[in-house]
């Protein structure tokens, strides 16, 4: 058997098979467990390589037995089964690591995985993932170059958005049923602007335009940005007029979605459904169609006599086939994550991406090895 720790990727959807082929390539001992093995066989031809790489049936009795201490486990699959897999992985003395948000069920794990010495590691995607990374350095530059201080006016942006490459009359396309990005439009979003907590009901009701590298999109707030204040270490910032986290689409999604709000806003649970149906058998990504991905973070200080400090970290990448964007962006990030863990850069316990500048300059750095571009703006990486 193989001494090295063994790397438990559980998924082989759409925006696994870079990351799995990373992990292959570099750290070896990695098996794929999928539902169905031949989708898992498929991806790994599809790859192009089984070296370092075998194929398990998921299940997650045989997974239990399987899961040696030392191992990862990395959740690719439905938000609603990543606790389950972090209490296996802790009960197996193995670490964990998902891309999605951090659930108030998988922070009640924290106690159990500090004390075993393990880390459950979570939000290390694109958003949330690479957002998080980008914030930490600019937040660290800003506070290096004095400009987070008492007499300062700070504002911080955060916009990301999956899009078509080439742009489509619907002004969006889908990689997955489409039903939880409808879904998701009705739900309440908490930002800071102006100085005071502003409250969205409804994400099209608070549509605004942005100018990213010279190019006009439109931002929407996404979720409660509010409690990322803290992790982002900006609580102590005695004049925040502008704290955001928003989802980025293409000019024009407003109005060609204008009947989509109005199904959600007043139609039915099966409406919602039907409608999900009816988008994914007209807007979703054919085989080999160019997605893209474009994510913008700026942080920008200014004195009482104006005096103004700015810098903005960004990537725009496209992809297609298995190594779209979305896949790209998302699993190479979760494979660099699971490196640090597997190398001890991490502190036990269950957390999100990480808080320290140096490291997550490291991780920008593993990913422009995997061909991964960044912009920056009055910082360097």
């Amino acid at each position: 058997m193989d001494s090295k720790p063994c790397i438990h990727w559980l998924g082989a959807g759409l925006s696994s098979g870079p990351g799995i082929a990373a992990l292959a390539r570099r750290r070896g001992n990695v098996v794929l467990w999928n539902r169905t093995v031949e989708k898992a066989q498929a991806l790994v031809k599809t790859i192009g390589s089984s070296e370092g790489l075998s194929v398990e049936a998921l299940d997650f009795d045989r997974l239990a037995e399987i899961v040696q201490p030392g191992d990862v486990v990395i959740s690719m699959l439905p938000g609603a089964f990543h606790t389950q897999v972090a209490q296996l992985s802790l009960q197996a003395d193995a670490h964990m690591v998902t891309t999605s948000y951090l659930s108030p069920e998988m922070q009640a794990l924290d106690v159990e995985a500090k004390a075993k010495g393990l880390v459950v590691l979570n939000e290390v995607g694109v958003d949330p993932g690479i957002d998080h990374l980008f914030a930490q350095i600019l937040v660290d530059e800003a506070r290096r170059a004095g400009m987070l201080g008492d007499g300062h006016s700070v504002s911080f942006e955060s916009h990301c958005g999956g899009v078509p490459a080439v742009a489509n009359d619907f002004r969006y396309k889908f990689s997955w049923a489409p039903l939880g990005v409808v879904t998701a439009l009705g739900n309440q979003s908490r930002s800071i602007r102006n100085g005071q907590e502003f409250t969205v009901e409804k994400a099209w009701t608070s549509v605004e335009e942005i100018n990213v590298l010279g190019e006009t999109f439109e931002v929407y707030p996404n979720r409660d940005s509010i409690g990322y204040i803290e992790e982002y270490g900006l609580a102590d910032v005695a004049d925040l007029q502008l704290f955001v986290r928003g989802t980025l689409r293409l000019p024009g999604w407003k109005a060609a979605w204008a009947d989509i709000f109005k199904t959600v806003e007043t139609g039915s649970s099966d409406d919602l459904k039907a409608l999900s149906e009816q988008l994914w058998s007209e807007y979703a990504y054919g085989p080999d169609e160019k997605d893209r991905v474009i994510l913008y973070v700026s942080l920008t200080s200014q004195t009482a006599d104006g005096e103004s400090w700015k810098a903005s970290l960004s990537l725009d990448e496209t992809g297609s086939g298995w190594q779209t964007a979305m896949a790209r962006t998302v699993s190479l990030t979760a494979q660099v994550a699971i490196g640090a863990v597997l190398d001890g850069r991490l502190q036990p316990g269950v957390q999100a991406a990480t808080r320290d500048p140096a490291e997550a300059k490291r991780w920008l750095g593993l990913l422009s090895e995997d061909g991964i571009s960044f912009h920056a703006e009055n910082v360097t990486l």
